[in-house]
């Protein structure tokens, strides 16, 4: 079966980006563990979203941070084709770094040409070391920064959630006391970002942020 002329033209970009704190205390009780576990288990439901919306070409990035930060999974790629390499924890809590860079990518017209606001899960054990502030001033004054679903996933019972809740920009953060939650809390905020940001288009989304109904997921605390 022929498809319509100009179906493919139609598709627009939807950007998944992961924003993981990699620093020290990630490597205490088996965090980093839990965040690739979650990573892994995370990308299938990815995949299924994709499939489900035919307008939409849904590119997943990846980005760490400990003392500096890097692209994990640099290049913007379609979910069905992402390896997923294990992430290693050490270091500092460079967030405003990590705030700075993706709005870096947000600014450029190579990577965002027609995309949709995207979607950005922050996942996060401690507090920043560095400027968060004008990290988080950085991504603001992007326009696609400010349209975003952004969506901050707590680890441990001594996290800074203020931090997590100006990212978001409303609401209580994701609450993750141990692996299984983390997992939950993943899956979940993936979900939940991806189909908000499938259905903003960037200037629609300016007007302000969403408000995420978010609650802690019970269970016994292990972090």
């Amino acid at each position: 079966m022929m498809s319509r002329p100009g179906s493919q033209l139609s598709r627009r970009p939807l950007h998944f980006i992961l924003v993981a704190d990699c620093s020290g205390s990630m490597a205490a009780d088996g965090k980093i563990h839990a965040l690739n576990a979650a990573v892994r288990e995370m990308l299938p439901h990815l995949v299924q979203l994709a499939g489900d919306n035919p307008h939409v070409d849904l590119l997943f990035s990846a980005l760490r941070f400990g003392t500096g930060v890097t692209w994990h999974v640099e290049a913007p790629t379609p979910v069905a084709q992402v390896i997923w390499r294990d992430l290693t924890a050490g270091g500092y809590t460079d967030m405003g770094a990590a705030l700075r860079t993706v709005a870096k990518r947000l600014a450029d017209p190579v990577f965002t040409e027609r995309a949709m606001a995207p979607a950005i899960v922050l996942v996060s054990d401690g507090q920043p070391t560095d400027d968060f502030d004008g990290g988080l001033r950085a991504l603001l004054d992007e326009p696609l920064g400010r349209a975003a679903a952004r969506i901050a996933v707590a680890i441990g019972r001594d996290v800074e959630k203020q931090v997590l809740v100006e990212f978001q920009g409303a609401g209580e953060p994701l609450l993750a006391h141990n692996p299984e939650q983390l997992v939950r809390s993943i899956r979940w905020a993936s979900a939940a970002a991806t189909r908000a940001a499938s259905e903003l288009a960037a200037p629609l989304a300016m007007f302000g942020p969403v408000a995420w109904q978010t609650s802690d997921s019970g269970g016994d605390p292990i972090w």
